[in-house]
């Protein structure tokens, strides 16, 4: 093998073992941000339930009966 094809291929295989790192940071970031985003949509939905169950409260504490309601 000539020098020029040895010094291509050694530059080759050093930008083939650059993206492999740099793919797997990303990944390795992609995986955290799935888990905080897990973690978000639970508590997003966890407090919209707890504003719909407040809501619903708040409107039933809110309803007076009419006078002509015997009770």
């Amino acid at each position: 093998m000539s020098d020029g094809n040895n010094e291509r291929l050694v530059q080759i295989e050093s930008a083939l073992a650059h993206l492999e790192q740099l793919t797997e940071s990303l990944n390795e970031t992609v995986v955290v941000q799935s888990k905080s985003l897990r973690r978000l949509t639970q508590q997003m939905d966890q407090l919209t339930d707890r504003m719909a169950a407040d809501d619903m409260k708040a409107a039933k504490d809110n309803i007076t009966k009419p006078p002509h309601y015997g009770g």
